[in-house]
């Protein structure tokens, strides 16, 4: 599947999670009481923000021991995972609501893990990537610079788009339930009324990154 350890433990030694549009997002797309399974989980901010909305059946995996060690500091199950092995280690449908936020786009092969996470949900899965098509990419890339998310120090391995996702949920019988986007300038006065029209009418150009709700399509 591919994601670089030691580089995870590297960035998690120097980095907390703070809220961003993606937990504000996911927190909504949760609606109701259920089990979590947080993939690529980190410092458990998310599911310390679940923790403390009152779910009580929450667990979590990454790849980092630094991480998983920080995420328990708060009470939190979390379990280094070695996402280059072939299966989650849990049976068929155990979670409501199986959740990867920035994770997709760290692997080899993404539509691996989106299998296993498929396997293991009841039904709903919660994916949020960078779009690496975006209007600001795409003008930093007509001036010669290296787009942001494209750097060697994000990490990114596999780049996607709106249809790169549309593709890969096709090929794993997953179907797309809801959408939401953020954008650039949402905090300028007056132009992020434009703006939020923009993305709602052009996700795949005006969205900075995707948060989408999938379900299988064959699930029980």
């Amino acid at each position: 599947m591919g994601i670089d350890k030691e580089f995870q433990n590297q960035y998690w030694k120097a980095h907390e999670q703070s809220s961003e549009f993606r937990h504000r997002a996911c927190l909504d797309f949760i609606a109701n009481k259920g089990s979590i399974l947080d993939l690529g989980c980190g410092d458990g901010h998310l599911l310390a923000k679940l923790k403390d909305q009152g779910f009580t059946s929450l667990a979590g995996l990454d790849i980092s021991e630094v991480a998983v060690e920080k995420a328990k500091t708060m009470g939190l199950d979390a379990k280094v995972f070695d996402f280059f092995a072939d299966k989650l280690p849990y049976p068929d449908d155990s979670f409501d609501y199986v959740v990867l936020l920035d994770v997709l786009e760290h692997l080899f092969q993404p539509a691996d893990i989106l299998q296993e996470a498929a396997r293991v949900s009841k039904k709903y899965i919660l994916i949020s990537v960078p779009n690496f098509n975006s209007l600001p990419v795409r003008l930093q890339v007509l001036c010669g610079k290296v787009p942001e998310n494209n750097r060697p120090g994000k990490g990114h391995i596999y780049w996607f788009n709106y249809q790169a996702l549309k593709n890969i949920f096709k090929q794993n019988n997953l179907e797309i339930v809801e959408l939401r986007v953020n954008t650039f300038w949402e905090n300028k006065f007056l132009i992020k009324y434009l703006l939020i029209i923009l993305k709602r009418l052009f996700p795949k150009l005006f969205g900075l990154s995707f948060l989408i709700k999938v379900k299988k399509i064959h699930a029980r």
